[in-house]
């Protein structure tokens, strides 16, 4: 019985990625750790969504879900979203669902909120033991899947002043099925102009590549 949900549930992921316009929920990661994965769960995923359908003809359910990593819920997400400041925890059950999960159509874009990085990679490593973090050069299709963004990452917030990096982890088959953007803070670019007062410029080149994030997970 479990095997024959497990077929239903990857069934259902692939049927997403080739039906990329269908209208489709997203989800947010809820994880253990005691790092604070609720970051930016205010405005941050609504307004990405919101400017993705009115500018990329996406049609995403406005309301992203929350979803564990040990969950089989986790299947009925093409895309799935990380963020946070702090310790992130994955244990053995959450390992082999979210790496199913990943090796079977699903995606993953881990935000690094400043703070996560040095925990993040030690859960990654145990996630893909046989596979490194690999750096995306500027012309990786994730920055020109539906906007042109030459300059590859944006910078949204300083923290460190340290360069954007954007780091994939890739299947056997070449796909893209983890994306781990550093030194960048798009989420924190996605959230309305009150919490951050950042200027329109600034979170349009945020929402710009997150909606590339999205239409790259859709069309690929």
């Amino acid at each position: 019985m479990y095997k024959r949900q497990t077929l239903l549930l990857f069934g259902a992921v692939f049927f997403v990625l080739l039906s990329p316009l269908r209208a489709q929920k997203i989800a947010l990661l809820k994880y253990k750790g005691g790092g604070d994965w609720y970051a930016n769960i205010t405005t941050s995923l609504p307004n990405l969504i919101k400017f993705s359908n009115q500018n990329i003809h996406t049609t995403i359910d406005a309301n992203a879900d929350v979803v564990t990593p040990d969950s089989p819920d986790i299947f009925n997400y093409p895309f799935i979203h990380m963020t946070g400041h702090g310790n992130v925890f994955f244990d053995e059950n959450d390992i082999k669902n979210l790496k199913k999960y990943l090796t079977n159509g699903g995606f993953l874009h881990i935000d690094d909120n400043y703070g996560l990085n040095q925990y993040i990679r030690r859960e990654i490593a145990k996630l893909f033991p046989e596979k490194k973090l690999v750096e995306l050069p500027k012309n990786h299709p994730v920055f020109h899947s539906y906007f042109n963004l030459p300059e590859g990452l944006p910078k949204i917030h300083e923290h460190n002043g340290k360069r954007p990096q954007a780091f994939g982890i890739f299947d056997d088959n070449n796909r893209l099925v983890l994306l781990y953007t550093y030194e960048s803070d798009l989420g924190d670019g996605w959230e309305s102009e009150s919490i951050h007062h950042d200027p329109w410029k600034v979170r349009e080149k945020a929402l710009k590549m997150g909606a590339n994030i999205l239409y790259y997970v859709f069309t690929n």
